[in-house]
């Protein structure tokens, strides 16, 4: 399989210390990495830096196709305010894909949105975790990344809900990488 991510030596610390240090990670084509670690343990800072929006300090990132986020609380979030389908709206207008007609742009939205169990009209603020997972997951698909990458999907989801979200995950295509805390 080709690799999408490979991370050589890679940490980073701060006045405060190390926020993560030493990882060596290998990230094929189609492939499910799970990455865990307690509380504070830098899973996150990991993620977010494996994706480009965290400076490391040390060792290199070679990203060999297109990272996308999905899901990362305070990061990577539902817009409050905007619904499901308009959250696809925006995603094609910013990528360059949207039609120009509002009714062909909505029916863009509705056919990606096929298949995904959210009510289009549901706002980002009525969301649950899992549902917040979801639209995450479909809006980073929507710019065909090579690898999509999501924090803590054990985080304040019921089993049941995070077999939802991993099946998800493990069915969407690209490479994919999840942070969940360590059992």
């Amino acid at each position: 399989m080709a690799e999408v991510l490979v991370a050589e030596g890679l940490g980073a610390r701060t006045r405060r210390g190390w926020v993560f240090r030493d990882v060596d990670l290998t990230v094929d084509a189609g492939e499910f990495v799970t990455l865990a670690g307690a509380g504070g343990s830098g899973r996150t800072s990991l993620l977010l830096a494996l994706a480009g929006y965290f400076r490391t300090t040390e060792g290199t990132v070679r990203r060999l196709a297109r990272p996308a986020l999905g899901f990362v609380a305070g990061v990577n979030e539902p817009e409050p305010g905007l619904t499901v389908a308009e959250h696809v709206e925006e995603r094609l207008v910013l990528l360059g894909r949207a039609s120009w007609n509002l009714r062909k742009r909505r029916r863009q939205a509705l056919e990606i949105l096929q298949g995904v169990p959210l009510p289009p009209q549901t706002l980002g603020r009525d969301l649950d975790r899992q549902g917040a997972h979801l639209l995450c997951l479909t809006l980073a698909r929507v710019g065909e990344p090579g690898i999509i990458l999501v924090d803590d999907v054990d985080s304040g989801l019921s089993e049941v809900e995070r077999e939802v979200v991993e099946l998800a995950l493990r069915e969407c295509g690209p490479a994919v990488v999840v942070t969940e805390r360590a059992a």
